[in-house]
Formats: structure tokens, C-alpha cells, sequence
């Protein structure tokens, strides 16, 4: 079995909407890669999808991925909430249909097709993978 790949992911937004950016800091056993983008008008949750989704795509070969992100959204929805939205239509709780369908359909694909475990960690905490990922996002919205 591969050794575990440990990737930190995260979105940022200034204004929401807004400029935003996604950052991805993949520690893995062949060394450390950081990838980043942007969007010139978005919002943090499609940030914080898009840095998952470019996280597990970066992935091809079977490898085991820990994601650790620090965003609820991301971590609830893929791990507890996504049950209920397949099995409401694609419909919350309250009736409404999913933000960000198309990004939550991506990553459930991407999710599906690999090993992957889902971490929570508190953002702005001074964890230095959430902060390089933080600072990665950042410096996407200032290269638009």
C-alpha cells in the first residue's frame, strides 16, 4: 500500500462575491507540490470546492489522500449532507436546491474513485499546511 499523501486545501474570497482564489498544498512521498488559481468573480464555498477538486484530481494513481480543509461546508457536505441531497434530488433539507451542484457532483466523482479521508481543522490557527494553503489562495486573488 502507497504511503499517505497529506493535502491541505483552501478558499479564500474578497467580497462574497467577489475575487477569489484556491490553494492546495500536497505533501506526498514523492515531495511537496502547491497548486493555486483563481476566478475574477465567485464565491468562498466554490473556493473551497474547487480546492478539493483540484486536489483530487492531482491524483491518478491509486494513491491514499488525507484532505485536510478548514472549511465545514467541504468537509460536512461530502462526508455527512451529500447522502441526503442524492437521495432528496439534489435538494436540501429545507427544500431548496444545492449550491454548487455541479462542484459537489465533480468532487463526488473525484471522492468515489479514490482513497480518501475528509479532516476539519481550524483555519487561521496557526497550522502551518492550512496556512500555506491559506496564503496560496490569497496569492491567486493577487494575480488576477
Amino acid at each position: 500500500m502507497p504511503e499517505v499523501a497529506t493535502v491541505y486545501t483552501d478558499g479564500a474570497c474578497r467580497g462574497n462575491p467577489g475575487p477569489g482564489g484556491w490553494g492546495v498544498l500536497i505533501d506526498a512521498a514523492d515531495g511537496i507540490e502547491e497548486l493555486y488559481g483563481g476566478e475574477p468573480q465567485t464565491t468562498n464555498n466554490r473556493m473551497e470546492l474547487i480546492a478539493a477538486i483540484r486536489a483530487l484530481e492531482f491524483f491518478t494513481d491509486g494513491q491514499p489522500i488525507e484532505i485536510h480543509t478548514d472549511s465545514q461546508y467541504v468537509k460536512n457536505g461530502i462526508t455527512t449532507w451529500m447522502k441526503g441531497w442524492k437521495r432528496n434530488g439534489w435538494m436540501t433539507a429545507s427544500k431548496k436546491p444545492v449550491k454548487n451542484r455541479e462542484l459537489w457532483e465533480e468532487l463526488d466523482q473525484l471522492a468515489t474513485s479514490r482513497t480518501v479521508s475528509w479532516h476539519w481543522v481550524k483555519g487561521h490557527a496557526g497550522h502551518p499546511g492550512n496556512e500555506r494553503a491559506d496564503e496560496l489562495a490569497n496569492r491567486a486573488i493577487d494575480e488576477l
